[in-house]
């Protein structure tokens, strides 16, 4: 949100901007009204939801449109479960939404921050070899194009350009309204464990074939990783979701209100972070429970941080992350933030992470108060030698050129962002350098 002297920050404080005007329309009609008013005063103009990402992928130095207002189900269609929703409708509104249809997203990640547009315009995306990131979802998606006028995209209108305005970085135009496939509502049986790392590393491919949604941390200095398999269930099998008190003990207390106080105190005094990562690996609670599909996937986060991470092909994911545990060794770093692993399924999207290929994704992220430069360059050198994609709204150092080489389709989407917004209404300093001026 933008704060009272008109500065807009993102989540995680990497970014900051303060536009030449803030505008909150609530409805597409008023998004068509700012874009018209915006082009004719020369100056750009960007779409913002949560803010929740940790490039520059939404700053607005001319125009900020807040779509906060722009919430909510415009249609649902029973038969084929589908619904189609307002493009600032948050990720954390879409169960109550859903609830009334009995519908779910096929996946979700552990964060509902996002809104839907902002979701699908990064490329968020969840864990499980079988299933693709949010933006999968996606059969629809209306835009308020540079002209200010309506561009729906689906099966009917246009629809070899689905895969590419469904993850499409916000550069062609403000999504006002997604339609996503949904799946019927469904459970989740969550088994949490602590194992061998080096174990779960052995058998990384097994795991994720063997598991509908398969991932896990792993502190860095320890040897044991924090293992999420999580299986899929009819909405009416027996749920036993974990009590209020254990609920806030595990997630509420120790998950965020201890975990702030150690990676501040790491961050003071970064000697102590081995025994803080010790104590975190002693103190990890194995535990099973069955629940509802979005409260299993999402979790809260409320410590900051900063993250980077990279889409491997799936058999790399063992290798990489070898040498991130050997980088950090040899460079005697104190990181208290672990690393997370999960997967994908191939998909067919222009931009996405997972196009083309089986992926497995490698998050590192250092908390707020540290300097996390020199540890996320050196690990994206380990990530280029695997032909790593970076995540669009995570930290990253890579040009318009490196990309080019990683999307086969990367000068395609280029080419429609150039037929679409030849003057360059919806850029900004992030979309200049991944796609080019």
């Amino acid at each position: 949100m933008t704060a009272a002297n008109g500065v807009w920050r993102n989540w995680a404080r990497t970014e900051k901007v303060k536009p030449v005007r803030v505008e909150r329309p609530a409805s597409i009609g008023a998004v068509q009204r700012a874009v018209t008013a915006a082009a004719r005063s020369g100056l750009r103009v960007k779409a913002v939801g949560a803010g929740h990402s940790f490039t520059g992928i939404a700053v607005a130095t001319g125009v900020l449109l807040e779509l906060d207002d722009l919430s909510g189900i415009v249609a649902v269609d029973r038969e084929r479960g589908r619904v189609t929703l307002l493009g600032g409708t948050r990720l954390h509104q879409l169960p109550q939404l859903l609830r009334p249809y009995e519908l779910a997203l096929a996946n979700m990640g552990d964060i509902d921050r996002q809104s839907i547009a902002g979701a699908i315009s990064t490329g968020t995306h969840g864990t499980g070899e079988r299933f693709g990131g949010i933006a999968t979802q996606v059969v629809g998606v209306t835009l308020v194009t540079a002209e200010g006028e309506l561009r729906r995209i689906d099966e009917q209108n246009e629809p070899e350009l689905l895969p590419a305005v469904a993850l499409s970085l916000g550069a062609l135009g403000v999504i006002v309204e997604v339609t996503l496939q949904c799946v019927p509502a469904f459970a989740l049986a969550a088994v949490e464990e602590q194992e061998a790392l080096d174990d779960v590393l052995a058998h990384l491919a097994e795991r994720h074939a063997a598991a509908d949604h398969f991932e896990f941390y792993w502190f860095p200095g320890t040897r044991s990783a924090a293992t999420k398999t999580n299986t899929r269930l009819p909405a009416d099998a027996p749920l036993a979701p974990l009590g209020r008190g254990r609920a806030f003990l595990d997630d509420t207390l120790m998950a965020n209100g201890l975990y702030r106080l150690t990676c501040a105190a790491g961050s003071a005094v970064p000697a102590v972070v081995p025994r803080v990562n010790a104590l975190a690996e002693r103190l990890w609670s194995n535990r099973r429970f069955t629940d509802h599909s979005h409260r299993v996937f999402t979790a809260s986060r409320t410590v900051r941080f900063r993250e980077q991470e990279y889409a491997l092909p799936a058999a790399a994911v063992p290798e990489a992350l070898r040498a991130v545990d050997a980088l950090i060794t040899e460079r005697g770093w104190r990181i208290s933030f672990p690393v997370e692993v999960r997967s994908a399924a191939a998909d067919d999207l222009w931009l996405s992470t997972a196009s083309g290929r089986e992926t497995g994704y490698l998050a590192v992220h250092r908390y707020h108060r540290e300097d996390h430069t020199e540890y996320f360059e050196a690990v994206e050198e380990i990530m280029d030698r695997h032909h790593g994609r970076p995540h669009w709204g995570k930290l990253h150092s890579k040009s318009a050129a490196q990309l080019a080489e990683l999307y086969p389709r990367h000068a395609e989407f280029v080419a429609l962002r150039d037929a679409a917004d030849p003057e360059r209404l919806f850029t900004n300093a992030y979309l200049d350098r991944v796609l080019g001026e």
